[in-house]
């Protein structure tokens, strides 16, 4: 069994603080993390490593040890095993793993375990830290091993537009371990495509003692035929007669909130130009009040018949610009 220098897994220094040991970790798990390396044994075994030294160096009580042990590891190795005199270790037992601050998370032994299979931390690891008090052969040691946190488990649901906007609550079923499960659900207004709704406890049950799991909603938005949306902004087409557009005017916009907006039209407005009602938009979530904003597209229409005064204006009116044309040239 080899002495594990932790400090130089994570690339950094003895005298390190608390807060460079957290920067080198998290830098380090997200370049080996397994998710971004399918299928690399290195990459894995690197990931391992990583997290195993800061599960140490990141525990102060743990830290401490592991200083003091330097380079008496290896007497501390031949001392006698536990339940032979003396017992080896420094008493305490498996870390339950957990964060360390500003959400950083390094994985128990039982998420090492799920993730790479038995043997999740270092035999190192296990002889000065592990101890023979959590051992998985002894009373305690089962018990951790029986306790167990339910998985959580994900359900996708699809809304409409104007649910999105006003927030909708409805009763979802689903079947969970042979049994049929009924949940009132509240979605929040301005969800956005893709995001996730955590409803805590909805999980599959946990074991020994352990907490359930979380049900997680995954939104999907139906198309709508009315709004385009973006982020938290909605588009929108607004017919624009020909007329109104050249003159000038006013045209009808209609908000996904149900309300008429009169939208003012200037002269020579073009086909395709964009105009911003704000907070006519999505309401952002987590922001009371706050929405985003409605931009209308004006979508000027041509006439699709002519009466025969209709014609006659538009004949006077070619004239007129022919004779502007030749006058210019």
């Amino acid at each position: 069994m080899d002495f594990k220098d932790y400090y130089s897994t994570l690339g950094v220094v003895k005298t390190a603080t608390g807060k460079e040991l957290k920067q080198a970790f998290r830098k380090l798990a997200r370049k080996y993390h397994p998710d971004v390396n399918p299928n690399d044994k290195t990459s894995e075994s690197k990931f391992k490593e990583v997290n195993e030294a800061y599960e140490v160096l990141g525990d102060p009580e743990k830290r401490k040890k592991y200083d003091e042990l330097g380079a008496n590891w290896r007497a501390y190795e031949n001392m006698p095993p536990p339940g032979a005199g003396g017992g080896r270790g420094f008493g305490g037992g498996f870390p339950g793993g957990g964060g360390f601050g500003g959400g950083v998370h390094t994985m128990s032994e039982q998420e090492m375990q799920e993730m790479f299979g038995a043997g999740g931390f270092s035999d190192f690891f296990q002889a000065f830290f592990g101890g023979d008090v959590e051992s998985p052969r002894s009373p305690r040691g089962s018990a951790r091993s029986r306790a167990r946190r339910g998985r959580d488990i994900e359900q996708e649901i699809e809304l409409s537009l104007e649910d999105v906007y006003r927030g909708v609550t409805r009763r979802l079923q689903f079947r969970l371990g042979g049994q049929t499960r009924s949940v009132d659900v509240r979605i929040p207004a301005g969800v956005g495509e893709g995001s996730r709704v955590r409803i805590a406890g909805e999980g599959e049950p946990g074991a020994g003692g352990a907490p359930a799991g979380d049900l997680y909603l995954r939104i999907r938005v139906a198309a709508d035929a009315t709004y385009e949306r973006k982020g938290q902004d909605l588009y929108v087409k607004v017919p624009v007669p020909l007329t109104t557009a050249v003159l000038g005017g006013e045209a009808d916009v209609r908000t996904i909130a149900g309300k008429s907006l009169r939208l003012k039209i200037p002269s020579t407005t073009q086909h395709g130009q964009v105009f911003r009602l704000k907070g006519h938009g999505m309401p952002i979530t987590g922001k009371a009040g706050e929405y985003g904003d409605l931009y209308a597209t004006a979508d000027v229409q041509l006439p699709k018949q002519l009466t025969p005064e209709q014609r006659a204006h538009y004949e006077s009116l070619q004239k007129l610009e022919r004779n502007e044309h030749q006058q210019v040239h």
